[in-house]
């Protein structure tokens, strides 16, 4: 592609992929800036959109912009574009999450030919732009999956997924398994006990009788309640009874993966949204449902005890919930005139 076939219309697009990714309660905490003689996509989190209660940090604000970073890398490489990108560019401004130089492939050079030089970087595009059509289809799912387990090939796959953005994924097995679901629990009751991060949830609920969202959880993928009570999904219908909304049972053992990075600052966080994203992507494409169960990693005594029992290396920053089954509704996500800004 060509500077001048990168057009506004082109710069949309990359940002309504991005947009797609999600983020803590649906909350969209992204601002997007486009300036066309530098050809630079700046990614600027929206504070105003922080959960302070159960995100006080900021950890799941950058881990959601990361998100949304990955799939505007994976839409770039669709559009035949290479991203140079740079995470906190400046120290100065700590809203100023990444930047992205667009440019021409990686092989295409001046007289337009192909540069024999770069196969590395069309492999590594290639694998990007592969994850495309999974932009569309990821959707959180908080229904019930069947017991069937995810085979080890998919699970290498979801592995390598990771540790192509700097991250660590490991599925849960045994004592770590049950350790996880009880701290899952835990914090579950926690929250509920909490009038502060009940209200909050609360503000991020949408019911759709009374409300046409452009943000937060609609009613209509809340999913049903576990007529067992063990679901490890966050459920938005808190203490408010939602007319007919079902009883049903949830998978017995859920499959469950923890996402760790080396480092817990705002970089490692970028970097664990951009793994969580490539994982969920990867995680699509194979025909595999997933959800969340981040309330632990919201209580920092619970957090740390999350860890791997074995090596206690790295720090929690994601628990996917993976299965087989309904891939839950679209969420709604803001206007993009709201979200992106072009400048000369």
């Amino acid at each position: 592609m060509s500077a001048q076939t990168l057009t506004d219309a082109v710069v949309t697009e990359l940002v309504a992929d991005a947009t797609a990714a999600p983020s803590m309660h649906n909350a969209q905490p992204w601002l997007f800036r486009y300036g066309q003689r530098s050809r630079t996509l700046a990614l600027r989190a929206d504070f105003e959109r922080r959960i302070p209660e159960a995100d006080p940090t900021g950890r799941a604000l950058h881990v959601g912009c990361g998100a949304a970073l990955l799939n505007l890398r994976v839409s770039a490489a669709h559009h035949g574009l290479e991203t140079a990108t740079t995470l906190l560019p400046d120290p100065s401004d700590p809203v100023l999450l990444a930047s992205v130089r667009l440019d021409d492939g990686p092989d295409v050079r001046l007289d337009g030919g192909r540069d024999p030089e770069a196969s590395g970087g069309r492999a590594a595009e290639e694998e990007l732009r592969a994850l495309h059509p999974a932009i569309a289809d990821r959707h959180t799912s908080r229904y019930p999956f069947d017991e069937q387990a995810i085979p080890d090939d998919v699970r290498a796959r979801l592995v390598r997924a990771a540790r192509a953005e700097g991250a660590d994924l490991v599925f849960l097995a045994g004592p770590h398994l049950e350790t996880v679901l009880g701290l899952i629990r835990d914090a579950e009751g926690y929250d509920r006990g909490d009038p502060a991060r009940e209200a909050e949830q609360e503000h991020w609920a949408r019911y759709t009788k009374t409300d046409a969202p452009v943000d937060g959880i609609p009613d209509y993928a809340f999913g049903p309640r576990d007529a067992a009570e063990r679901a490890t999904n966050r459920d938005f219908a808190g203490s408010v009874p939602v007319p007919g909304r079902a009883h049903v049972p949830f998978e017995h053992q859920p499959q469950l993966a923890l996402l760790s990075t080396g480092g817990d600052r705002p970089a490692d966080w970028l970097r664990a949204g951009q793994a969580l994203e490539r994982v969920l992507l990867a995680a699509t494409l194979d025909a595999v449902s997933t959800s969340f169960a981040t309330q632990p990693l919201e209580w920092p005594d619970l957090r740390w005890v999350l860890r791997d029992p074995v090596h206690g290396t790295g720090h929690p920053q994601m628990i996917i919930r993976l299965g087989y089954g309904p891939t839950g509704p679209r969420t709604p996500r803001r206007p993009l005139d709201r979200v992106l800004t072009i400048e000369p």
